[in-house]
This record gives structure tokens, C-alpha cells and sequence, in this order.
């Protein structure tokens, strides 16, 4: 275990764990607020974030900023943004379950020291890994789990929402409910 960010990210930084070292441009180990109470999670870099080594930018990353900025929430002020996977998959496929298992000690370390009070999984991949393995998106997005003193939520990708525009409206609703569950923790953004 790491005791600091710092430690954390520059350990990180130099992993050579699986194979997707060989081909990235950088490691996306995370970006925002380093004590946050509030910790999102996505599946992996994109070609964007790969180049750009920052999770969620481009198209997904601007339409995420908008609903976190509905509800007063802001990547650079008050939370944390990391994926599951910190190197690029190629051509952006699903990360594969034993790439997870050995890149799953660096979430691990990240939510050890932040300690958030809520972690929104943003994405199917997240939320089967980190809340369920029977997790829908669809079916059980916007509801809370307490998972070790640590409430959990998963919601839509933002690419997704792209690829179905009709999603947006639930996914709105889920933002709603975290800004709501914010309040009620006393959390101060």
C-alpha cells in the first residue's frame, strides 16, 4: 500500500504489469480533486485520453463535464476522475477481465487513500467489476449500494448516451439523485 498520491501516481506511472504498457502513449492514472468525497470511475482510456493522459475528454469527456456542472460538480474543484484500466486498450475494446485483475490494486490504493464517501461507476464495465457482476445499466443505474461503508452508483457512459441520445434523460435523473445523496451526506462541494 501507498501512503500518497504522489507515491501512488509515480509507481504508477511505471507499471509494466500487462501488456498494454507495450502500446500506450501514457498512463491515465487520474485527474481532479486528490481528497475529494466523491470518486467517478470509468473502464479505460480512450484514444483521446491516451494521447492526452486525462480520463473522459473528447466528446464523452465534454458531455460528462456538462452533467457534472448541472449539479455543481467540477473535475478540477471537487472530485476525483479514474478509470479501472490505467493504459489504453487497442482500437478502445473492452478492457479484458485478467487486464482488470492486475491494474484492480491501483484502484484499490487510489480509493485506500482519497477514503471518498461516494463512488459513481460511469459505465457497465465499472459498476459489474466494482458493484456487481449482475449489474444493468439500464435496469439498475441511479440506485445507491453500500459496499463497505463506501456508497456506490453506477450510471451511463458518455459514450453511450452519444450512441442513444434517449438515455440522457436517465442519465440526468441519476445526477439528480447523486446531488440529492450529496446533500443529505453533508457533503461540501
Amino acid at each position: 500500500m501507498f501512503s500518497t498520491m504522489e507515491e501512488l501516481k509515480n509507481a504508477c506511472s511505471q507499471c509494466r504489469k500487462c501488456a498494454l504498457c507495450e502500446t500506450r502513449n501514457n498512463v491515465v492514472f487520474g485527474v481532479g480533486k486528490e481528497d475529494a468525497e466523491i470518486l467517478f470511475i470509468g473502464e479505460a482510456p480512450g484514444e483521446n485520453e491516451d494521447l492526452q493522459g486525462e480520463p473522459f475528454v473528447g466528446r464523452g469527456g465534454k458531455l460528462l463535464d456538462l452533467y457534472l456542472g448541472g449539479i455543481g460538480l467540477d473535475r478540477k474543484e471537487n472530485i476525483y476522475i479514474a478509470n479501472m484500466l490505467k493504459c489504453r486498450p487497442p482500437k478502445n475494446r473492452d478492457p479484458k477481465p485478467e487486464e482488470m485483475d492486475v491494474c484492480i490494486d491501483w484502484l484499490r490504493n487510489l480509493v485506500h487513500i482519497m477514503r471518498p464517501k461516494i463512488i459513481v461507476c460511469v459505465g457497465r464495465i465499472s459498476a459489474q467489476r466494482l458493484i456487481s457482476p449482475d449489474f444493468r445499466v439500464t435496469k439498475d443505474h441511479g440506485i445507491f449500494y453500500d459496499k463497505n461503508g463506501t456508497l456506490m452508483m453506477g450510471t451511463f457512459h458518455p459514450a453511450a448516451l452519444l450512441r442513444d441520445p434517449r438515455k440522457k434523460g436517465d442519465c440526468l435523473e441519476d445526477f439528480l439523485k447523486l446531488q440529492d445523496k450529496i446533500k443529505e451526506l453533508g457533503i461540501e462541494i
